[in-house]
């Protein structure tokens, strides 16, 4: 397997500032971070994983050992196909910690040779969440220091189109 990778998973609906420093912290310890975008058809997602794929990665332009992926299936499976051995995951608070521990040792029984790094918030970041984001936007609050500046435009479509949808009924 491949040294000096790593894949950093998860849905980014939408990627938040939160995803963007650990993305960024992630670049400067590896030769290259393949953000995995998430796609799962019983998942309810605001944004498609072409829409995440491209927020995320106009989030980090200039990132120079950056790759983003879309997956539909176990990230072990992905890490397997593309000969990488480390995963990360971020914890924003204690609340996270159990969710990771569990699914860590889930993907160590799938893959044993697959190693789990858990990198912490920074403590600026250790609120953000893509759905507390969402809950912002949705009832108009300010998205300062919580998203990318590519990200506020397509969330506030998306929400008002939605919003739309809703009042129809």
């Amino acid at each position: 397997m491949k040294n000096n990778q790593v894949v950093y998973p998860g849905s980014f609906d939408p990627i938040t500032m939160g995803h963007v420093d650990i993305i960024k912290r992630l670049a400067k310890s590896f030769d290259r971070v393949v953000v995995l975008v998430s796609s799962n058809a019983q998942k309810k997602f605001l944004f498609t994983a072409e829409e995440r794929k491209k927020m995320v990665l106009d989030a980090l332009k200039g990132t120079k050992n950056l790759k983003v992926d879309i997956f539909d299936g176990l990230t072990t499976d992905f890490m397997k196909q593309k000969k990488i051995d480390k995963i990360v995951r971020g914890l924003r608070a204690v609340v996270d910690f159990e969710y990771e521990m569990t699914m860590a040792n889930i993907n160590r029984k799938l893959a044993p040779n697959i190693e789990t790094l858990l990198v912490f918030a920074s403590p600026e970041y250790y609120y953000v969440s893509s759905r507390g984001v969402k809950e912002v936007a949705l009832n108009g609050g300010a998205l300062k220091g919580l998203v990318p500046e590519n990200v506020k435009k397509p969330l506030a479509a998306k929400l008002k189109s939605l919003k739309r949808k809703n009042d129809a009924f």
